[in-house]
């Protein structure tokens, strides 16, 4: 920044001669150059130690997450094996290893209630004015009992309602629990009404009829109702619960998929099997463990590598964090922890059953020798150490995680951003105090060296005059 008053007075040729304002410029800056060198300095440092720390956080979650993801799927999941495949599939619940096998026998499946109107000419026909009401319950021959657990739908038919209209009435009315369309089939326009599965969801049809002589003909209300002791052809299929012996114990089910059985098992009914029952075994896919167990090392050993980088005590950007530490502590004793305590003898209790080791240079490899013993030997209970439960690998890693990475814990990963991020924030007000000062004493130094500048110029003026008296003085002598 160069003061004009200065450049006027150096083009006339009077002044110092001296750049006061540069001169400002650079005794201001050179005041303070240290301090802001040294906290610029501080910062990139800091940064450097938040962008190592948030890398190895975020391979830690990484792990933790994808590891978790592959138990969840399933696929280290026991294989459910079927004698008859068409009477069921089955699934078991994450976290749960079923032993053993079971005797499964289906008698019926779960059905829904299929009502059919009698015919009408065109779907666009007027049904009649009036309103009806749809109550749900249990057909027993031609009696009916109702279910006063669920509400009956009353349904309000105008008098421009045709079949059309009154099937989308119906199933907007029900939310879902009942379908109903109009079928064009060789017998003229039907309303065909289709319920939930399960016993209790049969219903009944009861028609109001606004005409002054009701006459259950095509265009009156009561046309379209339905009871099971009048019935005429109408009721083409009946509610149903699924009814079946497993281990010769009696269940029903409103639903041909069932769930909360024993072990954690989910069924999906296909078929029925009455005096043939079939059997239900499982088997351990050791071939996925391996494969997990592969894929495990190496994300195990690119986090390694990671930490070894990052945190090296010479260079390293967290040479002397706390957190890079305790996390190189927790690999060390990885293989060696306890993951499943109720373990029996003989059954795999940590990772080192599982093949999992250390070397000496602190990177992990695979005994596969050592995992197939565990295999052959302990199948279930090594199919145990692949779930979501409170014990075994994920819950291992998934937890040396949340330890390494809680916010508020200082010792932690995230604790060491949030420490570095802190000092980083402090040094930037430093800076900003830094640039205010340094601003300010140049201003102050730029009007005292301009002062001065002019003062110098007055006084070269005055001799400047005082010299040329005196020439013309010694001419005049």
């Amino acid at each position: 920044m160069e003061n004009p008053g200065s450049s006027i007075i150096s083009a006339f040729g009077a002044g110092s001669g001296v750049n006061f304002i540069q001169l400002a410029d650079q005794l201001s800056d050179a005041t303070f150059a240290f301090q802001r060198s040294s906290l610029e300095t501080r910062n990139q440092g800091l940064e450097a130690r938040i962008s190592s720390a948030s890398l190895l956080r975020n391979a830690l979650t990484q792990l933790s997450s994808a590891l978790g993801d592959r138990v969840r799927n399933g696929e280290l999941s026991p294989r459910a094996n079927v004698a008859n495949p068409a009477v069921v599939d089955v699934t078991t619940t994450s976290g749960v290893v079923p032993r053993g096998s079971y005797s499964l026998e289906v008698s019926q499946l779960a059905d829904s209630q299929l009502l059919i109107s009698q015919p009408y000419a065109s779907g666009d026909d007027l049904v009649g004015e009036g309103s009806l009401r749809i109550r749900f319950g249990e057909m027993a021959g031609a009696s009916f009992t109702e279910d006063t657990g669920q509400d009956a739908l009353d349904i309000a038919v105008d008098a421009t309602d045709t079949v059309e209209t009154l099937a989308a009435k119906i199933s907007a009315a029900s939310e879902g629990s009942l379908q109903a369309y109009v079928a064009q089939g060789t017998g003229g326009a039907q309303l065909v009404i289709k319920g939930s599965d399960g016993a209790t969801n049969g219903f009944v049809i009861e028609a109001t009829s606004t005409a002054p002589t009701p006459s259950a003909t095509p265009g009156d209300l009561t046309y379209l109702a339905w009871q099971p002791t009048t019935d005429a052809g109408q009721l083409r299929q009946s509610a149903a619960d699924a009814l079946y012996t497993l281990d010769t114990v009696q269940y029903a089910s409103n639903s041909n998929t069932v769930t909360g059985l024993p072990e954690g098992l989910s069924f999906d009914l296909k078929g029925t099997n009455v005096g043939a029952p079939t059997t239900i075994s499982f088997s351990n896919d050791t071939s996925a463990i391996t494969d997990v167990m592969n894929d495990f090392l190496v994300a195990l050993n690119d986090l390694a590598a990671l930490l070894a980088e990052e945190a090296t005590p010479l260079g390293g950007a967290l040479g002397n964090d706390p957190a890079a530490r305790e996390l190189r502590r927790d690999l060390a004793r990885l293989t060696s922890e306890i993951v499943m305590p109720s373990a029996g003898p003989g059954e795999p209790s940590t990772l080192a059953d599982l093949g999992l080791k250390t070397t000496r240079e602190g990177r992990f490899e695979l005994d596969t020798e050592r995992l197939n013993e565990t295999l052959a030997a302990s199948p279930q209970a090594a199919a145990a150490m692949f779930t979501t439960g409170p014990f075994g690998l994920f819950a291992t890693i998934d937890r040396l995680t949340r330890d390494n990475t809680t916010r508020s814990d200082p010792g932690s990963l995230s604790g060491s951003v949030l420490r570095y991020e802190a000092q980083v924030e402090r040094n930037s007000e430093k800076l900003d105090r830094i640039a205010e000062q340094q601003e300010n004493l140049r201003e102050r130094l730029t009007r005292d060296l301009v002062a001065a500048e002019r003062r110098i110029s007055a006084s070269q003026s005055t001799l400047s005059f005082l010299e040329q008296q005196i020439e013309a003085w010694n001419g005049s002598n």
